[in-house]
């Protein structure tokens, strides 16, 4: 008797667990396909649960943070879904790839036009984002969802390192180092050729025989030490033979 009930127990206990963990997971999310690099493009999925069960979402709104804008927001079409995409004129421009933005995206709206997440489903919404920020490891993308019983739930609370999760988690994109295909590899390129235009093509002819010419020793270099090693080994294995050789004659003698 005391084992059921000691089993009924953790039962419940362990379907509680289950069912707050689902609860406090099941939040608005934004993923990287890939990587989402300092100053380069990414492509990223919003995904957006159906937590009640007694309505379904019908309308998503993604909000850009300002303190870092975006200058090309582009959302993927999805079947059921209408998409707009809203700008606001920046009060400083941006520069990219030479040429000056004067606007940024504030946000991203999905309304349903046929379709509708239901109870115990979830639905993505693919967006290309770019230029990605370079001062910032991370970026805020507050978020708002409408089901058809006209209850709204604000996805706006920032998560805070080392404190617990908010009850409402605002989406939260990471982005990693910038590396050399993407917007590093473009300032060491330009570099180079800055200091090339400075030294002349003299300079730039100048350096390729030197190269050259180190490979070069590097290759005799190693040649020498081949040769030698090989010339050891063979001298070694005849010293080996010849005492083969004396060993074998001594058994034949005894």
């Amino acid at each position: 008797m005391n084992v059921s009930r000691i089993a009924l127990a953790a039962g419940i206990a362990v379907s509680s667990v289950a069912l707050l963990s689902g609860t406090a997971f099941a939040h608005v999310g934004v993923q990287p396909q890939g990587e989402a690099a300092q100053g380069g493009y990414a492509t990223v999925n919003v995904k957006v649960p159906n937590e009640r069960d007694n309505a379904s979402t019908v309308k998503v709104e993604i909000n850009f943070p300002a303190d870092h804008p975006l200058a090309s927001v582009m959302a993927q079409p999805v079947p059921g879904w209408k998409s707009e995409v809203t700008k606001a004129r920046l009060a400083k421009p941006l520069e990219i790839h030479g040429k000056t933005i004067n606007e940024a995206v504030t946000k991203v709206t999905w309304t349903a036009d046929g379709s509708k997440i239901g109870p115990g489903q979830f639905q993505q919404f693919p967006l290309s984002l770019g230029r990605l920020p370079e001062d910032t490891d991370r970026l805020v993308l507050k978020a708002i969802q409408t089901y058809d019983n006209n209850e709204v739930v604000r996805w706006i609370e920032e998560p805070k390192e080392g404190a617990a999760e908010p009850q409402n988690p605002a989406p939260v994109l990471k982005l990693s180092a910038a590396s050399d295909d993407h917007h590093g590899g473009a300032k060491t390129d330009e570099k180079n050729e800055k200091t090339d235009a400075k030294t002349g093509d003299k300079a730039g002819h100048d350096k390729k025989p030197h190269t050259e010419a180190a490979g070069s020793h590097s290759d005799s270099g190693s040649s020498d030490t081949t040769a030698r090693v090989l010339g050891i080994v063979g001298i070694l294995v005849g010293a080996a033979g010849i005492a083969f050789g004396v060993l074998a004659g001594r058994r034949r003698s005894a």
